[in-house]
């Protein structure tokens, strides 16, 4: 089982990996999008592997009542929204419990982008190469709300690059349209934090140096 110290040494290997199997380093269409809290830690080191600016991308998983690691769903700008019909049929999650959810998920979402972006205007993706970056995927919904949110925006080509997730979630992923590369895709998976011997909580502070001190467009 593939393990990592940290996510900076994950994006490390994440970033080294893009510049050997890719034709995406020093490119003056790509952009690395980071999805809050923890990918853009690992999506710092990917931007500065690949020589290319950084953004924070929010998306906000909508997790199960008690279990909030477990994803029922997931929201992203723009009004995408993704459902996890098989975990909320499986649980019996009554409809006014999601919308409940997802209400307060939305609430956060507009926090931390107003916390993260601050008066500067969304950023440009049409036509531009974009690869979205986090720390891991497990059911893979608060990636697939990142996907479809970010073809909205009308890109070249979009790439999802991740250090660990289920082989079944990068298929998924996949099956959108879009190139996946995952540096382990073990069997038996049991979450994100199991792959990191420190996966402690990033703060929205570090989020916001972290883009500070990011590659200017």
């Amino acid at each position: 089982m593939e393990r990592f110290r940290d996510r900076t040494e994950a994006g490390r290997l994440l970033g080294q990996a893009l510049r050997e199997r890719t034709d995406l380093a020093d490119r003056p269409d790509v952009l690395v999008l980071g999805l809050p809290r923890g990918g853009v830690v690992v999506a710092a080191e990917v931007a500065r592997a690949l020589h290319a600016p950084l953004e924070a991308f929010v998306v906000r998983k909508i997790g199960v009542p008690g279990h909030e690691e477990l994803a029922m769903g997931a929201i992203a700008s723009g009004g995408i929204r993704v459902v996890n019909e098989d975990v909320r049929a499986s649980l019996l999650i009554p409809p006014e419990v999601f919308e409940l959810a997802a209400a307060r998920e939305e609430q956060e979402l507009a926090r931390r982008e107003a916390a993260y972006r601050g008066e500067r205007p969304p950023v440009d993706m049409r036509g531009r190469c974009v690869i979205l970056v986090d720390d891991g995927l497990a059911t893979g919904a608060s990636m697939r709300a990142a996907v479809r949110a970010v073809k909205q925006r009308e890109p070249a080509r979009v790439v999802v690059a991740v250090p660990v997730a289920p082989p079944d979630t990068c298929r998924q992923i996949e099956r959108m349209g879009v190139e996946v590369l995952c540096l382990s895709m073990p069997e038996d998976f049991g979450g994100v934090g199991r792959f990191y011997d420190d996966f402690a909580q990033t703060t929205d502070e570090e989020v916001r140096e972290l883009l500070h001190v990011s590659t200017p467009h």
